[in-house]
């Protein structure tokens, strides 16, 4: 089967909150009020369906106008059955290509532990800049601060 991406739905917050609690069970995960109030807030948020049925999801803040905005992702999760197939790539390459629009840069922090995401971050042009301690709530996990200079 393959997937389709299209802007998340509203309707799709509780299935968000649903793959979070899957994906994060030792820190705190994203609550349905979190994915609405991005939603509301106007963030840029895009989900990867199946036959209509969400299995991942990514979004990130835009701050400022252009030239001089800068981005962050805020999230990306992909349903543990539809990992390694693609999914969490082409939920990136949205946000990314978004980002490359507007020709700014984009921050993230990602777990130190997380070696799938840091690979798939660093062939897409992100590099590690700092180091956050204790960053995840309430694991005390580290974090990297990745960033990706405007293409």
């Amino acid at each position: 089967m393959t997937f389709r991406l299209e802007p998340l739905r509203r309707k799709d917050v509780g299935r968000c909150a649903e793959l979070e609690r899957i994906l994060f069970p030792g820190d705190d995960p994203w609550s349905e009020s979190a994915f609405r109030s991005e939603l509301n807030a106007g963030h840029y948020y895009v989900g990867a369906y199946v036959d209509g049925w969400l299995v991942g999801y990514a979004g990130m803040a835009l701050v400022g106008r252009p030239p001089s905005c800068e981005a962050t992702v805020h999230t990306i999760g992909v349903d543990p059955l539809w990992q390694r197939k693609g999914v969490g790539r082409a939920l990136l390459k949205a946000l990314l290509d978004k980002v490359d629009e507007l020709h700014a840069p984009v921050f993230l922090e990602v777990r130190t532990d997380n070696a799938v995401a840091i690979g798939l971050y660093e062939a897409n042009g992100f590099s590690r800049v700092g180091l956050r301690r204790r960053y995840y709530r309430p694991s005390g996990a580290d974090a990297y601060t990745m960033a990706r200079e405007p293409a």
